[in-house]
């Protein structure tokens, strides 16, 4: 019991970092700094995708309540933040274009968008283009700085292994060359070993979760995406496509 005395009295982090080798230390300050990018990436993602979800339903229920899909697009609304007005937007101006020759919304747009003639199914498939690649767009800038919780859930506990397989060696040499063997010797180099395997597991464990629920949240807002640019290519094409021989005169 009383070898056990030090320990308890420092307390077993602090007493494992107190006894930990330059290299220990080195590999705790890069756990340290990983923790910090996880959790900013985390609580920063967490953020937008709250307000991707709020803003999105608040435009949806805007757009569904109208029976003119240019309604919003025409009134100038924004939704910051909102994926699927990204997509609309885009989608849009694309069709504004080849309604009327620009993209311009003024005084004169309704007017000028119920003297316009209908669109080809040809300039309808250069809008749905527009929109899928908003989608992706879209998709690249919620999916962002994924990458650093990924490896933060990865890498940390190696990372950590690393530290305690290399402080335990140390341990082990240092025992050889004192020629004991005794428990005394060898407690503050194991403890100061594990120090960083356990660190590494704070890492990585709050990132897992944190990365399983910003993936599943960003693929069901890619989903709604999806699924939005089908809507709204269905509302464009019944209310602004001809599909019979006549085809629109002006820029394509």
């Amino acid at each position: 019991m009383p070898l056990f005395t030090p320990l308890l009295a420092d307390g077993g982090f602090y007493f494992a970092f107190e006894h930990s080798t330059l290299p220990g230390k080195t590999i705790l300050l890069c756990l340290f700094v990983a923790s910090i990018f996880s959790w900013s990436v985390m609580i920063t993602k967490m953020r937008m995708v709250g307000v991707a979800k709020k803003q999105s339903a608040h435009f949806l229920e805007l757009f569904r309540s109208h029976r003119r899909p240019l309604h919003l697009y025409e009134s100038q609304l924004r939704f910051e933040g909102s994926p699927l007005f990204s997509v609309y937007r885009a989608g849009c101006r694309e069709l504004t274009f080849h309604l009327l020759g620009s993209q311009e919304v003024d005084e004169t747009f309704r007017a000028r968008l119920e003297d316009s003639p209908r669109i080809s199914p040809a300039q309808a498939r250069v809008v749905t283009t527009a929109m899928e690649r908003a989608v992706g767009e879209t998709a690249l800038k919620l999916e962002g700085q994924m990458i650093l919780l990924a490896t933060a859930v990865s890498g940390a506990p190696f990372l950590g292994l690393l530290g305690t397989v290399w402080g335990v060696m140390e341990t082990f040499g240092g025992v050889a060359e004192s020629g004991s063997a005794n428990l005394a010797a060898m407690a503050p180099g194991v403890s100061a070993a594990l120090i960083t395997t356990v660190t590494g597991l704070l890492v990585a464990i709050p990132a897992m979760f944190g990365y399983n629920f910003l993936v599943t949240s960003i693929r069901a807002l890619i989903v709604q995406m999806d699924n939005f640019a089908a809507e709204l290519a269905s509302a464009f094409e019944h209310q602004y496509v001809d599909h019979g021989e006549y085809t629109r005169r002006g820029p394509v």
